[in-house]
Protein backbone atom coordinates (compact mmCIF):
# COMPACT_ATOMS: atom_id res chain seq x y z
CA UNK A 1 0.00 0.00 0.00
CA UNK A 2 1.30 3.44 -1.04
CA UNK A 3 0.98 6.14 1.83
CA UNK A 4 -0.26 9.57 0.48
CA UNK A 5 2.20 12.48 1.15
CA UNK A 6 0.87 14.78 3.87
CA UNK A 7 1.19 18.70 3.28
CA UNK A 8 1.35 21.34 5.80
CA UNK A 9 -1.94 23.07 6.38
CA UNK A 10 -2.63 26.35 8.93
CA UNK A 11 -6.06 26.00 10.54
CA UNK A 12 -8.01 29.51 11.75
CA UNK A 13 -10.27 27.57 14.17
CA UNK A 14 -12.67 30.73 14.34
CA UNK A 15 -14.03 30.32 10.85
CA UNK A 16 -12.90 27.08 9.77
CA UNK A 17 -10.18 28.25 7.66
CA UNK A 18 -7.80 25.76 6.53
CA UNK A 19 -4.73 27.66 4.43
CA UNK A 20 -1.79 26.21 2.57
CA UNK A 21 0.22 28.91 3.15
CA UNK A 22 0.84 30.51 7.00
CA UNK A 23 1.26 33.90 5.72
CA UNK A 24 -1.79 34.69 4.45
CA UNK A 25 -4.19 34.86 7.40
CA UNK A 26 -3.37 34.62 11.38
CA UNK A 27 -3.71 30.73 12.27
CA UNK A 28 -4.26 28.49 15.28
CA UNK A 29 -2.66 25.17 14.30
CA UNK A 30 -0.53 23.74 12.04
CA UNK A 31 -1.39 20.12 10.75
CA UNK A 32 0.34 17.71 8.36
CA UNK A 33 -2.42 15.78 6.29
CA UNK A 34 -3.24 14.22 3.34
CA UNK A 35 -6.06 15.42 0.75
CA UNK A 36 -8.47 12.95 2.32
CA UNK A 37 -7.86 13.88 6.20
CA UNK A 38 -8.38 17.44 4.79
CA UNK A 39 -12.15 16.84 2.89
CA UNK A 40 -12.75 15.20 6.54
CA UNK A 41 -11.53 18.33 8.69
CA UNK A 42 -13.07 20.83 5.68
CA UNK A 43 -16.87 18.61 6.30
CA UNK A 44 -16.61 18.83 10.07
CA UNK A 45 -15.92 22.56 9.92
CA UNK A 46 -19.07 22.65 7.38
CA UNK A 47 -21.11 20.90 9.48
CA UNK A 48 -20.45 23.23 12.22
CA UNK A 49 -21.16 25.80 10.29
CA UNK A 50 -24.85 24.55 9.58
CA UNK A 51 -25.26 24.26 13.23
CA UNK A 52 -24.51 27.71 14.10
CA UNK A 53 -27.61 28.55 11.54
CA UNK A 54 -29.99 26.08 14.18
CA UNK A 55 -28.64 27.37 16.77
CA UNK A 56 -29.05 30.93 15.93
CA UNK A 57 -32.32 30.33 15.48
CA UNK A 58 -33.04 28.33 18.58
CA UNK A 59 -31.71 31.19 20.06
CA UNK A 60 -34.84 33.61 18.99
CA UNK A 61 -37.34 30.92 20.60
CA UNK A 62 -37.36 32.11 24.35
CA UNK A 63 -39.42 29.37 25.78
CA UNK A 64 -36.38 26.59 24.90
CA UNK A 65 -34.13 26.63 27.67
CA UNK A 66 -30.80 26.24 26.85
CA UNK A 67 -29.74 22.92 28.94
CA UNK A 68 -32.38 21.99 26.36
CA UNK A 69 -30.51 22.79 23.38
CA UNK A 70 -29.46 19.72 21.07
CA UNK A 71 -28.44 21.76 18.00
CA UNK A 72 -25.94 23.18 20.49
CA UNK A 73 -25.77 19.91 22.21
CA UNK A 74 -24.50 18.52 18.41
CA UNK A 75 -22.25 21.80 17.97
CA UNK A 76 -20.37 21.11 20.98
CA UNK A 77 -19.61 16.69 20.17
CA UNK A 78 -18.70 18.08 16.22
CA UNK A 79 -16.02 20.87 17.80
CA UNK A 80 -14.22 17.64 20.08
CA UNK A 81 -14.48 16.08 16.76
CA UNK A 82 -12.53 18.91 15.03
CA UNK A 83 -10.10 18.90 18.20
CA UNK A 84 -9.19 15.66 18.34
CA UNK A 85 -8.32 15.26 14.61
CA UNK A 86 -6.45 18.72 14.78
CA UNK A 87 -4.10 16.62 17.56
CA UNK A 88 -4.21 13.68 15.79
CA UNK A 89 -2.28 15.67 12.45
CA UNK A 90 -1.01 18.65 14.64
CA UNK A 91 2.68 19.51 15.18
CA UNK A 92 3.81 19.25 18.77
CA UNK A 93 2.74 22.61 19.20
CA UNK A 94 -0.79 22.26 18.22
CA UNK A 95 -0.86 18.96 20.06
CA UNK A 96 0.64 20.08 23.56
CA UNK A 97 -2.00 23.18 23.12
CA UNK A 98 -4.77 20.81 23.15
CA UNK A 99 -3.73 18.49 25.52
CA UNK A 100 -3.43 21.45 27.89
CA UNK A 101 -6.59 22.67 27.13
CA UNK A 102 -8.01 19.37 27.89
CA UNK A 103 -6.52 19.49 31.65
CA UNK A 104 -8.57 22.37 32.31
Amino acid sequence: MVQEEKTAYYIQLANGEIMRTSTVSPWNFRIYATDEEITQLRELFDANYAMEWEGFFRAHVPYVQYHFDRPNDRYDDNLKKIYEMIYELGDEEAKAYIKDMWRM
